[in-house]
């Protein structure tokens, strides 16, 4: 017999369903926040003349960008409490996990921005008596973050997918607040088709206002693609 479609029951809920996207909103805007400026401080260790800065920014990078980001967020709302003993909330985990796993995708994104900028400009720089922090704050960055901005929209919206592995850990976001209606409904295809649509409709256009951006950035003279 074939399926019978009905999402009535969701012009009811549907307040439900806003609580739950409100709380991704936050997740998202906070793990985004802290995660570039995570991204930010490694990746300048990563273009550091300092070896140990390199080093330290490396090790931070190739850990968190070849572990499942599911793993950590695991590991921070389990196993850390049972080693110290002490229990974070799951939006805690989240937001720390969700930050820290954003912000080695950033620093990869910032080191290649870096990267970027003429070598004449480093050493014009130091010519007239730079340091290396002076160069990043008055040459090197205000010309590389433009650059950026294309990458950092796609990780943007890489994110706001990763917010539902909070659902994991029974934090109120879009997807575990699905997850509560389709149990208690028994209609998941229809709860879960509408958070697709909701994800849809608001990343989707956001998508193509990265790849508008990155054009017209382009015929202006260069964008770093991530």
């Amino acid at each position: 017999m074939a399926y019978e479609w009905d999402f009535a029951f969701l012009w009811v809920l549907w307040p439900h369903l806003l609580v739950g996207l409100a709380g991704t909103a936050k997740l998202w805007a906070v793990a985004l926040i802290c995660g570039l400026g995570i991204g930010l401080v490694v990746g300048i260790f990563r273009t550091a003349p300092s070896r140990i800065l390199r080093s330290i920014g490396t090790v931070y990078v190739e850990a968190i960008r070849n572990t499942p980001g599911l793993i950590q967020l695991i590991w921070f709302y389990y196993a850390i409490p049972m080693v110290t003993g002490w229990q974070a909330s799951a939006w805690l985990a989240a937001v720390v996990s969700l930050s820290i796993y954003t912000g080695a995708y950033s620093a990869e994104i910032y080191r290649a921005g870096i990267a970027s900028i003429e070598r004449g400009q480093w050493e014009a720089a130091r010519a007239i008596g730079f340091g290396f922090g002076a160069q990043m704050r008055y040459i090197v960055l205000p010309q590389a973050l433009m650059r950026m901005i294309p990458a950092f929209g796609n990780r943007a919206i890489e994110l706001a997918k990763a917010t539902t592995l909070a659902s994991t850990i029974a934090f109120g976001e879009l997807l575990y607040t699905a997850k509560v209606i389709a149990e208690d409904q028994m209609r998941p295809l229809e709860t879960y088709t509408a958070v697709t649509v909701i994800f849809t409709v608001i990343l989707l256009p956001v998508s193509y206002g990265c790849v508008w951006f990155e054009r017209r950035l382009a015929r202006r003279g260069g964008v770093h693609r991530d």
